[in-house]
């Protein structure tokens, strides 16, 4: 691993841009996805695990091309026409796919050398054409006659037979041939889509093989095998897999339709075949016929891949979610419940007090437990709620329904514009509305990103609201794998919040004066660089300044400003930032005080959590937002106080101060843009964030979360700062 790690930072180069101040967000993107590669590298991790981290990768590759390499294409494309692309951008696609094809030699070199071998001796054996033995080969042969071919439909290149229309990120062949064909022509390239009802992972049986434990092989190489029979008479000369990445936003003109949910549905077909941004092809594709492939699609050649292995690599992730062997996984975990929290009573605890959940470490029941009363309690009257990312099979959905259907006035803002989950929204949007709940897509031309759910209950002294905000989004599946917090509460000032932000996003009209929330796109930005700023006015008092914020992205230059203002003041800034960061930590004269780090582990860290000291205020914010252009101006999204004490003290003994303590999944940013992972210095012992977290709140644990526990230095006391300005 070491290393490993080692040979990850000297191949690795600054990532600055746009003169000394700000990193490149795409880079830094990249970046991020070195630190998850790094995962898969790490022998410590169990085996199976190793494959899932190389799957992310993949995955996430195919987001960083279908949405930030064509978001820039795009522009180019709006911008200038068919000028000459401006340099600086040229630059940037063009490094970017330097980088991409760096991790993705890594990506492949692993999963051949070592984890595929690795998996083998395990008892889990990935068969290609060579490995199979010939009880293997005639049940492949008899596969492909049944199941496969029937679906197979080549279609030979001519002015009759143009090139097809290829699918968004789908499997394909293309074929070069020898000879004539039926009509006496010399056709000499074949394009075959293979249907994607046909599954890409396929298990032969066992009694068919010489090796104990459970054989595959991958859908391609049982076509590439057999490709001969598909063109009788001919000669198959050469041949590879490839697979194509479009553009895959959605544009509709909100302002024009008259029903979002109708021209969004039309829609949706178009992004299978948005302009292409990537081609990936077999390691062992003849150049004439990549050079075919890029000129149909209109790619340029930097951006031509050839992989050694399967095309989608992410199709390995069937081994990892069906293997029968645990030993190869990480432990299963069982998440704590508030022991304070009585499901039968929901509304009565918190009447009394507010509840903070931390999952995945606390379960995600209590949110559900939360909608689920108020569906069935006879003293609810109204529930409203936003809906993100619900997924597809959603129980927290169907106690809205449940709550409409017995005549409870139900509100709920689905956003429809939830990249890659439209088609999920739209499907609820429709069930909610047939049930009788009032559903609208939010504010055009803003995606409604907020995480909260409003309950009002008719009580004693009147009407009564509670509420649960979130960082996250209200998903038990991504509940189970992203480590986000929240909060259920009846806290007046802060429920009356939500309330006028509810009435904002139904009546579109401008909202009140919150009195505790920040919202955006009209008030968070502008209290973030406040409170930022008010540190800095603290500290050239010669009093303490601290900031430390927790986030997943970090590139908003606005708020990046003011940090850098802050550390020139004395400001000591901490922050954890997940994925892209365009901040330079550690420059003299500009961010000598802040220090930036990134935690990459089992699970998603998806928490945002901003902590200002303000003069022993302790000012600690959970939010839905991150520090990015887009959430603070371009959405709706919440940032909300937390004012208890003690839910206060948990927070910075949950939330963030593991995350600072972290040296072994932790990783420091330096100022060129490059990673260090943290190790354990000389007599120190390791400490892993999301591991104390789980014995600390786990089902199993024995501490109560209330308490204050002891896990390393107190993460808020002052620290001689650098002098401002240096």
């Amino acid at each position: 691993m070491d290393k490993k790690v080692k040979d990850e930072e000297s191949e690795a180069t600054p990532l600055i841009d746009r003169g000394a101040q700000f990193l490149n967000r795409e880079l830094s993107l990249l970046e991020f996805n070195r630190r998850v590669l790094a995962q898969a590298e790490d022998e410590r991790v169990p085996l199976l695990e190793r494959l899932r981290f190389l799957c992310i990768v993949s995955s996430n590759l195919d987001e960083f091309f279908e949405v930030r390499v064509a978001s820039l294409l795009a522009q180019h494309a709006i911008e200038r026409g068919l000028e000459r692309m401006p340099e600086p951008l040229a630059a940037t696609l063009l490094r970017a796919s330097e980088e991409c094809r760096r991790l993705i030699a890594r990506q492949y070199g692993l999963l051949n050398s070592e984890i595929l071998p690795r998996l083998s001796e395990n008892g889990i054996h990935m068969l290609r054409r060579s490995d199979r033995n010939p009880a293997q080969k005639a049940w492949v042969k008899q596969y492909f006659d049944k199941e496969v071919r029937p679906l197979l439909t080549p279609v030979g290149l001519d002015p009759a037979h143009p090139f097809p229309r290829v699918i968004n990120k789908s499997l394909n062949f293309i074929v070069e041939l020898s000879g004539k064909d039926a009509f006496g022509r010399g056709t000499a390239i074949a394009i075959m889509k293979v249907p994607r009802v046909l599954p890409r992972v396929i298990r032969l049986p066992d009694e068919l093989s010489d090796q104990k434990g459970a054989s595959y092989c991958l859908l391609s190489s049982v076509i590439q095998a057999h490709l001969p029979e598909l063109f009788t008479g001919r000669e198959v000369v050469a041949s590879s897999q490839f697979r194509v990445t479009r553009n895959s936003d959605l544009w509709v003109d909100e302002e024009e339709v008259k029903n979002l949910r109708q021209a969004l549905q039309s829609e949706l077909h178009s992004r299978q075949y948005g302009f292409a941004v990537r081609l990936e092809v077999g390691l062992d594709c003849p150049a004439h016929l990549s050079g075919f492939l890029s000129q149909q699609f209109g790619i340029d050649d930097s951006r031509v891949f050839a992989v050694d292995g399967p095309v989608n690599m992410g199709r390995l992730l069937e081994i990892v979610n069906t293997s029968s062997q645990p030993e190869l996984k990480f432990a299963p975990y069982a998440p704590g419940f508030p022991a304070k929290l009585n499901p039968n009573d929901i509304f009565g605890t918190l009447a009394r007090q507010d509840v903070l959940l931390h999952h995945p470490f606390q379960s995600f029941q209590p949110v559900l437990d939360f909608i689920h009363a108020a569906s069935s309690d006879p003293n609810v009257v109204a529930i409203k709620q936003t809906i993100y990312r619900a997924g597809m099979n959603s129980e927290l959905v169907e106690a809205l329904i449940s709550a409409a259907q017995r005549g409870k006035e139900v509100t709920v803002i689905v956003e429809l514009m939830a990249r890659f989950d439209e088609e999920a929204n739209i499907n609820w949007a429709e069930k909610l509305e047939a049930a009788g709940a009032q559903v609208v897509y939010g504010v055009v031309g803003l995606k409604t990103h907020a995480k909260m759910a409003l309950v009002l209950r008719r009580e004693a002294s009147g009407l009564r609201r509670y509420a649960h905000l979130g960082t996250g989004n209200y998903n038990p599946a991504t509940a189970r794998h992203y480590s986000d917090i929240g909060l259920l509460t009846s806290d007046a000032s802060l429920t009356a919040d939500v309330n006028e932000v509810f009435i904002h996003l139904t009546s579109m009209t401008k909202p009140k004066q919150l009195s505790c929330m920040w919202l955006a796109p009209f008030s968070l930005q502008k209290e973030l660089v406040r409170a930022i700023l008010q540190e800095g006015a603290i500290a050239r008092e010669g009093k303490p300044g601290r900031i430390i914020a927790k986030m997943n992205s970090l590139t908003d230059e606005t708020v990046i400003r003011a940090l850098y203002d802050a550390s020139c003041d004395g400001v000591k800034i901490d922050l954890i930032v997940r994925g892209a960061c365009s901040l330079r930590p550690g420059v003299p004269g500009l961010s000598a005080n802040i220090k930036v780090r990134s935690i990459v582990g089992r699970f998603l860290e998806h928490t945002r959590i901003f902590y200002f000291r303000n003069n022993l205020k302790h000012d600690i914010y959970l939010s839905s937002a991150d520090w990015m252009n887009r959430n603070l101006l371009r959405r709706i999204e919440i940032t909300f106080p937390v004012s208890s004490p003690a839910l206060k003290k948990r927070l910075l003994r949950e939330g963030l101060q593991p995350y600072l303590n972290d040296n072994v999944s932790a990783w420091e940013l330096d100022s060129n843009g490059q990673y260090r992972r943290r190790k354990p210095r000389s007599g120190q012992k390791p400490y892993e964030a999301q591991k104390a977290l789980m014995e600390m709140l786990g089902a199993s644990a024995s501490e109560d979360p209330q308490k204050e526990n002891e896990h390393g230095p107190d993460p808020v006391a002052p620290r001689r700062s650098r002098s401002r300005g240096a």
